[in-house]
């Protein structure tokens, strides 16, 4: 069978290209950039943008289903063009797609909820990869966040990619929504204590003010909308579930795990 990974070179999207490839099927990577895109020589790279739901004809040729962002551009906003995408698909013969949500259901979810397309939606927390984002501060041994004692069962992105891939692959899921987590719950703080363990040295958590990280992510050109997901994100606790285990019939990965491979050594 044939899929067509939309983000595939972004942090989910790589992994459900890996994972359906590790079960013997063809993998279409759809990006605005192809020359870029870096991916296994048994990628197929095509070209598009979902905010142009016409470029996507040729990729869909063949396909059988799609993982499928909620948002496009630059800025990463959500997608206005759902009903366009969702009679495209339907026009191609998609018989599936899993929808990675935003943090909220917005205009692709409603158009696909009425579209004759088997489709699943993702919620995945927190992404374990985003860490990244502190490594400038890590290594002036100060991180400021805001919302630090909000608990979050960060996930790996591994994990998303794999259960993207199973749904993807074995169908059955339709209309039904997967909070995607970590095994544990963990704080800023505590993300941050474990972090300082792994390196073997004390690093200072600074509680940033909603205020002060709203004109953060205004500085890192974040739209008004993506703002208002972040603030009301961070500020939800996020518990575990049993989504990975239930589709994948194994343990998520840990964070602890993750710090101990990608920091180890740093």
């Amino acid at each position: 069978m044939t899929f067509l990974v939309t983000g595939a070179t972004g942090q989910a999207g790589r992994r459900v290209v890996d994972a359906l490839l590790a079960e013997g099927h063809r993998v279409r990577a759809l990006t605005r950039r192809p020359g870029a895109a870096a991916l296994p020589p048994q990628v197929e790279v095509a070209g598009g943008d979902l905010t142009d739901p016409e470029s996507l004809r040729d990729a869909l040729r063949g396909v059988v289903g799609v993982h499928l962002l909620t948002t496009g551009g630059d800025d990463h906003a959500t997608l206005a063009t759902g009903p366009e995408l969702a009679a495209l698909f339907a026009e191609a013969g998609v018989r599936r797609v899993a929808l990675l949500w935003n943090g909220r259901v917005g205009p692709v979810e409603e158009a696909f909820a009425a579209a004759p397309v088997e489709w699943s939606r993702l919620e995945a927390t927190d992404f374990m990869g985003n860490t990244f984002q502190w490594l400038p501060q890590i290594e002036r041994g100060r991180v400021e966040e805001v919302f630090g004692d909000v608990p979050v069962a960060v996930v790996h992105e591994a994990d998303v990619g794999a259960v993207a891939a199973r749904v993807l692959i074995d169908g059955g899921h339709a209309g039904r929504s997967y909070t995607i987590t970590g095994p544990v719950a963990l704080t800023a703080r505590e993300r941050l204590a474990a972090i300082g363990e792994v390196l073997g040295r004390p690093l200072e958590f600074a509680e940033l003010g909603e205020e002060q990280a709203r004109e953060r992510w205004r500085a890192a050109g974040h739209g008004e909308e993506l703002i208002e997901i972040f603030a009301a994100w961070h500020s939800t606790p996020h518990p575990a579930t049993s989504a990975v285990r239930d589709l994948l019939g194994r343990e998520p990965k840990s964070y602890r795990d993750w710090l101990v491979t990608t920091f180890a050594g740093r």
